[in-house]
């Protein structure tokens, strides 16, 4: 059975509210396949008709009613009553699924009428209240879920949120778990031990289903082989000589693991590619130095296509590094309630894969929930980077940010001799050069000096065999150069 959704409001109070929900509702894949929407403004063809008998008339093609209610009680006609109110009572008399949803705005006074018609609503329906235009469109879906459900149209939940098929707590990492634990620990306090049961750690994070099944997301966070079962859950990188894509291609690579691995190695591969400056010390023990792209801006772009893509998608997250940018592509579209024209400015968090989010933010991967976008257009202007752009192609997700043509030190960096000339080092190089001149650092530490994360620096050392050695206990110790060992 398919329904048609009558959406009713005052056109121009919740203008944004009505095409967003047209359109989400229109691209999301299982609501597509269950309903029609009408909008007014959007579905109505000039013609030589009273509006409101096109109104009414169209009520009586549809079986479910979505009021929303704010402040303005909008055109009255000559009986002094507002379409809203005459569309409110037709789809009562017709019988139809009522949903009424209220918008409340702090310091704006409702009008008299529409506070008459709120009264008339509450004697018969059970209404929603929310005090954010976000948080009003999550209600909408949660209440067309729940009458799906209840009608039993539908059973199914959110990809990261379905039971996956035929996984147990065997497919689950324990080693994974308990590098997790000591990570959102360092970050976020988390108050779980290291030895804290699989079972008991995964309904933490609500990630095992209540028979004890893990999720998709406890696959794809701490599965012993997410690609075994979601094959297209990967990142391809690569690295292009010219602005556009022209072969022969410099460098790619197709990675694999867990997100948080896929993410920790998605960044260090552009990051090993980025021009890399390094300052003069003039204080500390350690020279200041970054990247042409901030190592900040580089890890929400790709935690950003990582964390919100569409995992029901047979496209992979493609990062790619041109010499003028870098793109980030991810399969999917923002949460319906994102004004992807505006993200730049302060908006609700609304991520299209919570749970994912949530693990990501725990370790430090995403900064803040909400803020990540927002955060990473103020450190491109900042370094007086272009401004990134954001764009959204179908069912595609892009990020764009710009690289300077000529290498950019930040104002405050001391110097006393030239530091804008670009130094290729790898991280392997900055680690092993930390370490010769603070011998005895351990991961943690040098993560913190360097400003990456802790299994970062455990891949990088591990290349260092050879040229670096730890001596001591694994909770005291620290790393040496061999050679001083001698």
């Amino acid at each position: 059975m398919k329904f048609k959704i009558f959406i009713s409001s005052v056109q121009k109070e919740f203008a944004e509210q009505r095409k967003l929900l047209k359109r989400y509702i229109s691209k999301n894949p299982a609501y597509r396949r269950l309903f029609d929407t009408f909008v007014f403004e959007e579905d109505v063809v000039a013609a030589d008709r009273r509006t409101d008998e096109v109104y009414l008339d169209e009520l009586q093609r549809c079986n479910v009613y979505i009021g929303l209610i704010g402040s303005e009680y909008g055109f009255e006609d000559s009986e002094g009553v507002s379409p809203t109110e005459r569309e409110y009572d037709e789809a009562t008399r017709l019988g139809l699924t009522r949903l009424v949803f209220v918008l409340e705005k702090d310091g704006c006074g409702r009008h008299p009428k529409e506070t008459a018609f709120l009264k008339k609503i509450s004697a018969s329906v059970i209404r929603a209240k929310c005090n954010d235009p976000g948080a009003l469109l999550l209600e909408i879906y949660a209440s067309l879920d729940g009458m799906l459900v209840e009608q039993g149209t539908y059973t199914f939940l959110p990809f990261e949120a379905t039971p996956c098929e035929g996984a147990s707590l065997k497919d689950i990492s324990r080693t994974k778990i308990r590098e997790f634990i000591v990570a959102a620990k360092m970050k976020r306090g988390l108050p779980l031990a290291q030895n804290t049961p699989v079972d008991e750690f995964l309904r933490h994070f609500h990630l095992l289903s209540p028979d004890g099944i893990p999720l998709n997301a406890a696959i794809l966070l701490f599965g012993r082989d997410p690609q075994s079962r979601f094959l297209t859950s990967q990142v391809k990188c690569v690295e292009w000589p010219t602005p556009e894509r022209r072969k022969p291609i410099k460098d790619h690579r197709i990675i694999t693991g867990t997100l948080f691995e896929m993410t920790d190695m998605a960044v260090a591969f552009i990051l090993d590619k980025l021009e890399h400056w390094i300052g003069v010390r003039n204080e500390g023990a350690v020279a200041p130095s970054g990247y042409d792209i901030p190592r900040s801006v580089v890890l929400e772009a790709i935690v950003n296509g990582i964390a919100h893509r569409d995992y029901t998608s047979n496209a992979s997250v493609q990062v790619e590094l041109f010499p003028d940018k870098l793109l980030v592509m991810s399969p999917g579209n923002p949460h319906p309630s994102v004004d992807v024209e505006n993200l730049d400015k302060p908006h609700s968090s609304n991520p299209v894969n919570p749970l994912i989010a949530d693990a990501l933010y725990q370790t430090g991967h995403i900064e803040r929930l909400g803020t990540g976008l927002e955060d990473l257009f103020q450190t491109c202007k900042s370094m007086g980077l272009p401004k990134p752009k954001i764009e959204q192609f179908g069912g595609s997700f892009h990020i764009t940010i710009f690289r300077r043509n000529k290498l950019s030190v930040p104002v405050n960096v001391p110097v006393n001799v030239p530091v804008n000339v670009p130094v290729k080092a790898s991280l392997a190089e900055q680690i092993y050069a930390l370490v010769k001149e603070r011998p005895g650092m351990n991961r943690v530490s040098i993560a913190e000096m360097i400003g990456v994360d802790v299994r970062t620096v455990g891949r990088q050392v591990s290349a260092l065999r050879g040229r670096i050695e730890f001596l001591g206990a694994p909770k005291t110790g620290g790393y040496y150069v061999v050679e001083r060992l001698r």
